[in-house]
């Protein structure tokens, strides 16, 4: 199955409700576990591109009280909820949410000890901004960890995933996560796409429908 793009930005308020709504604990949380079990010295400034309503930085910030979370979205709609999620966990210290896009986020270079997405690659009509973004706002050594959905081998098939995985969730959170996994890049994509960016990062599936990008910044990238 061809890539099928689909809006990059999730800006329609009702659409990001029933996104924040949803029920992705057990993929949020497989993603903070195994963050913090491969990079834990890594986890101090830290960086989420496409932070959506907030839940992933709010597990980690959990988990890692001495981390200090710099929470990106490009929806306004999405960035209201991650705020509203962020001060009724008291967390203005340590978690600040904000819109921005990539690529050229007002950030300054080489300021973070990770650069964390999760969910957004698909969004995005060039991938390559993500990995740029994360050379340029990273610093030295810096861990990179990415995880995205795979597109499947065909329509179908991508039917038969959102059926099995969300049969009883909202119809518009049902068609997003359609359009979603056939947006999606596949291993061998992703791998290309690594390779392009001139970046020492590992490819691998962990689910059936999920990839994990992940690596340090060295010389090169």
């Amino acid at each position: 199955m061809l890539r099928t793009l689909e809006p990059e930005i999730m800006d329609d308020e009702q659409q990001a409700l029933v996104y924040a709504k949803a029920d992705f604990s057990s993929s949020n949380q497989w993603y903070v576990d195994h963050l913090i079990a491969d990079y834990p010295g890594h986890l101090r400034k830290v960086l989420d591109i496409g932070c959506g309503p907030g839940d992933v930085m709010l597990r980690l910030a959990a988990a890692r009280p001495d981390i200090r979370i710099t929470a990106i979205d490009g929806s306004g709609a999405m960035i209201k909820l991650a705020r509203v999620a962020v001060h009724a966990g008291g967390l203005e210290s340590r978690v600040t949410a904000m819109q921005g896009y990539i690529p050229g986020l007002a950030l300054d270079e080489h300021s973070f000890d990770a650069i964390l997405s999760k969910d957004l690659l698909h969004h995005l009509p060039d991938p390559s901004v993500l990995w740029n973004e994360a050379r340029r706002l990273g610093r030295a050594d810096a861990a990179v960890y990415v995880m995205d959905l795979i597109r499947p081998a065909t329509p179908q098939d991508a039917r038969n995933i959102v059926e099995t995985v969300a049969p009883g969730e909202h119809p518009i959170l049902k068609e997003d996560f359609y359009n979603s996994l056939c947006a999606a890049f596949t291993l061998d994509e992703a791998k290309a796409q690594i390779r392009e960016a001139g970046l020492s990062l590992q490819v691998a599936q962990v689910s059936d429908r999920h990839m994990v990008i992940k690596g340090v910044l060295n010389a090169r990238g």
